[in-house]
């Protein structure tokens, strides 16, 4: 009888225990397929389900989210969002609120999380040099001045790189630095000088091994091999930029909008109406496709098989689609007004699309291409969804 009883009260705890854990919503789901939509007029965010195509939630308070992206923690139940006016927000996506707010500087410009989801790095315009905190407390633990000849250094380009590692460009300077902080929270730099004039964005490829600074001041990008041990800057692609056609600049390409389909880069020419095809190997020209407009994201299919490319204005209306077997143009239509992101989802079944004059947030079928969904949203920028976490550079 005493084990019967036993067994009942176990039972009966083990009920109760479970009914507390498990009484919100939060405790009953994961995070695999959830997401992010900047709402950029707002300062606020959504937080939305990539398998039902809902919103869960809408998050005030972020500030100014003019320029704004996100990275997530490992397990991806948070997103650390970085705005413009400097604030670097932890957003629960689980629970739909702030966890943490702090405003690090005047004027930012994007951040990464490191490797080991520890800690997060913030770029800045103003003052300048890069701040990096603790990923649970948002407490500080570095400040690095980038400093020259001449004062303190915009940053740009700021990526995470293997071993705990940050990588950022100087723009006044011209130059990269390397922050190591595999040894604690004191990290080593090493810095690379003279790689161009006014570098304006870097991107690292998704194997952690070239990082790639593009030229606003010259024609051109450098290159840093991450596995040589010597670490050289080397220009490629001496024609990339403004170069021939010499067409007024509307807005400058985002360098992570570098597709890898296959054996080649896709990306898209400064103030040119075309994307560039790229080997992989010898970082030499390989091609070109003409396009509708100037292009400023050009974003891959996870498989490789289909690029997706959206443009400047006065063409930011219209998508188009690369077949990367061809370098042909297969499909073209107008979701409507300021296309500004599409982000496939994780295995590349759909495509998430900001419209921002709009005010909507439409979902493809990737293969098919017909619109599956739509959602209200004010004045939608950026789309990030927790797939993210688990790749370099993103």
């Amino acid at each position: 009888m005493r084990v019967v009883w036993t067994a009942l009260f176990m039972l009966a705890m083990g009920t109760v225990v479970a009914g507390t854990l498990f009484a919100e919503e939060s405790y009953l789901r994961g995070t695999g397929d959830l997401g992010i939509v900047i709402e950029r007029a707002s300062g606020s965010l959504l937080i939305i389900d990539s398998s039902t195509h809902t919103v869960l939630n809408r998050v005030d308070g972020l500030g100014d989210l003019s320029h704004a992206s996100a990275v997530f923690s490992r397990d991806t139940r948070y997103a650390f969002v970085f705005g413009r006016d400097g604030g670097l927000t932890k957003v629960d996506l689980l629970k739909g609120s702030i966890a943490g707010r702090v405003v690090q500087a005047g004027n930012a410009i994007g951040g990464a999380i490191s490797d080991d989801g520890t800690l997060v790095a913030v770029s800045n315009y103003e003052p300048g040099g890069v701040r990096v905190f603790d990923a649970d407390t948002l407490e500080p633990v570095a400040a690095i001045p980038a400093e020259w000849s001449q004062g303190q250094s915009k940053t740009v380009g700021l990526v995470d790189a293997p071993g705990r590692k940050f990588i950022f460009t100087l723009w006044d300077a011209g130059e990269t630095w390397i922050a190591d902080f595999s040894g604690g929270k004191k990290p080593k730099i090493t810095k690379f000088k003279q790689i161009g004039d006014r570098p304006y964005d870097a991107l690292i490829t998704a194997d952690g091994r070239h990082y790639i600074a593009g030229l606003y001041g010259e024609d051109g990008l450098t290159m840093i091999d991450l596995w040589d041990p010597e670490m050289k800057p080397r220009r490629i692609l001496s024609d990339y930029g403004r170069g021939e056609e010499k067409l007024p600049v509307y807005k400058m390409p985002h360098l992570e909008g570098w597709a890898l389909a296959g054996e080649r880069f896709v990306l898209p020419a400064v103030g040119r109406h075309e994307v560039l095809w790229v080997d992989r190997r010898s970082f030499k020209e390989a091609g070109r496709t003409k396009v509708h407009g100037q292009p400023v994201f050009a974003v891959a299919r996870p498989d490789g098989r289909h690029v997706w490319v959206n443009f400047a204005h006065p063409n930011n209306d219209t998508i188009q689609v690369i077949d990367t077997q061809t370098g042909k143009i297969i499909k073209q239509w107008k979701p409507g007004p300021a296309v500004l992101h599409m982000e496939f989802t994780a295995r590349g079944h759909e495509v998430w699309v900001s419209v921002r004059d709009s005010d909507k947030v439409q979902v493809y079928d990737a293969r098919t291409f017909e619109k599956k969904s739509e959602m209200p949203a004010k004045s939608p920028s950026g789309i990030f969804l927790t797939s993210r976490a688990h790749r370099t550079g993103l």
